[in-house]
């Protein structure tokens, strides 16, 4: 086990010496969060930051749970997950019941309880918020599962086979999902993964303070023990056909997210010095030799980081330990606009990242070698909503500034990979996001897709979604096409 897992191995009883009903125990007990390492201790590596709760602690949390009628955490976790349902399992000190009703909603219970933005999504909609704090639904998450890894209660159960062949194209959350599904339905599946390492946005794009590797490794090996194959190194349209694909399996299903990065557009970008945010988090974060990338060397010196979304809170943090004199995120919107949690926000700024809000780049300037020495700025302030509800931001006049700058990372998102060559038979939408259906088929028969190709950046959580939405499309399908009798 890594180091913050703790206490796992001895479930504690329910104490019931309290008169009061479990209804009203939120009044008598205050809401507490996972001990996490002091920010002076974690900037000097990558290790997760925090610990997980004792079994004590996590049925005193699960007790605040009034077991709403109506739960609204339900309603607005992406997955419906069973939340009032497992959080009174654990209250009752059930953990493995409760771990495997976290299960029968989510295939990657144990990453999104480390990654999902739980204050936008079910901690934000607990009804408890109009009367304290909310439930603290993600660190219960993450104790019940890594508690049932702990006992070995999280088999890889291999189903019959049906004889039917799937193809998935890439290995990110989505990916891994979707072959998860497929598997225990009896399809065999083959997971094709341009990367020499699978994981894809969890291992490439998700630092490892926040999840770390081994978490994602394991969730491989259960697939692989599930029977799962995973071919790397294998890029479809150059390693391996996408026609041949198509030939050779019965079904596919499109998951290689979204990871063409969005450009500064400003002058200035191609100076030395500029980075784009994944390179930089890759290189950094997976320590492999299989990963070839050029060291971006950071020590000592002053970054910039553009975007105020969660990938740049980890170019800032990551910067941070990698030796940054220091590491600044400038943001043209103001701090209740920004889309990064706010979990990570505080951590980042304990951490020592500095936020300049309303702060608009519009040029890098460099020296004479060519090289980055500080980002041109103009203040913006909030106009008028736009279409999404957001209030535009736009520049005061005579307010430009500079900030001095030897490394600046771009981190203002991704969009979805362009479908070319061979793939561009697929109708994508003006944006390039690939067109699928209800059942998440593509305008090619037989063709799936899902998570960030589809709907563009977006949460784990979202690919998951679709991923299981689209096995389950996939099984839909291929109905038909099962052969009426298998060999014993």
């Amino acid at each position: 086990m890594n180091a913050p897992e703790r206490n796992l191995a001895n479930p504690m009883p329910l104490e019931t010496s309290s008169s009061e009903p479990q209804k009203y125990a939120w009044r008598t007990i205050d809401r507490c969060q996972p001990s996490k390492r002091t920010a002076g201790e974690r900037v000097h590596d990558y290790r997760e930051i925090y610990a997980s709760f004792d079994e004590a602690t996590v049925i005193a949390q699960a007790r605040r749970c009034i077991q709403c009628p109506y739960p609204l955490c339900a309603q607005a976790c992406p997955l419906s997950n069973r939340i009032p349902e497992w959080l009174g399992l654990v209250a009752e000190g059930r953990f493995l019941e409760a771990a495997a009703a976290s299960r029968n909603t989510s295939n990657l219970p144990e990453v999104c309880s480390r990654v999902c933005p739980q204050e936008r999504l079910c901690e934000g909609a607990c009804i408890l918020n109009t009367k304290g704090e909310p439930v603290s639904i993600g660190a219960i998450e993450r104790f019940i599962n890594e508690y049932a890894f702990y006992h070995g209660a999280v088999e890889a159960l291999c189903a019959p086979p049906n004889g039917l062949r799937v193809a998935v194209i890439g290995s990110g959350p989505g990916g891994l999902v979707c072959a998860d599904e497929l598997a225990a339905r009896g399809y065999a599946v083959t997971v094709f993964e341009a990367q020499s390492l699978p994981g894809g946005l969890l291992v490439n794009g998700i630092p490892s303070f926040k999840l770390e590797k081994s978490v994602v490794e394991r969730r491989i090996d259960f697939l692989a023990k599930r029977g799962v194959v995973f071919r790397l190194n294998q890029r479809v349209g150059r390693d391996v056909s996408f026609s041949e694909l198509r030939r050779q399996y019965d079904a596919v299903f499109f998951g290689v997210g979204a990871q063409q990065p969005k450009p500064a557009d400003v002058p200035g970008e191609t100076l030395a010095g500029v980075v784009a945010a994944l390179p930089f988090l890759i290189e950094k974060n997976v320590a492999s030799p299989l990963i070839d990338l050029p060291a971006i060397d950071v020590s000592g010196k002053r970054v910039v980081v553009l975007g105020g979304g969660d990938t740049a809170m980890d170019c800032l943090r990551t910067a941070l330990r990698a030796g940054a004199q220091s590491s600044t995120c400038l943001y043209r919107r103001d701090f209740e606009n920004m889309p990064g949690s706010r979990k990570e926000y505080a951590n980042a700024v304990e951490e020592g990242a500095e936020f300049r809000f309303l702060s608009n780049p519009t040029e890098i300037l460099g020296n004479a070698q060519g090289q980055v020495t500080a980002v041109r700025c103009v203040q913006m302030e909030l106009g008028a909503a736009d279409a999404s509800g957001r209030r535009r931001p736009r520049p005061v006049a005579g307010s430009e500034f500079t900030v001095p700058a030897d490394i600046v990372i771009v981190a203002y998102g991704f969009d979805p990979v362009p479908i070319a060559g061979e793939f561009g038979a697929i109708a994508t939408n003006e944006w390039g996001g690939i067109v699928v259906d209800e059942l998440q088929m593509t305008s090619l028969p037989g063709v799936f897709a899902g998570g960030d190709s589809v709907r563009g950046p977006s949460l784990v959580v979202h690919a998951v979604r679709d991923a299981r939405r689209a096995a389950a499309g996939i099984d839909r399908y291929l109905a038909s096409r099962r052969p009426a009798a298998l060999p014993v």
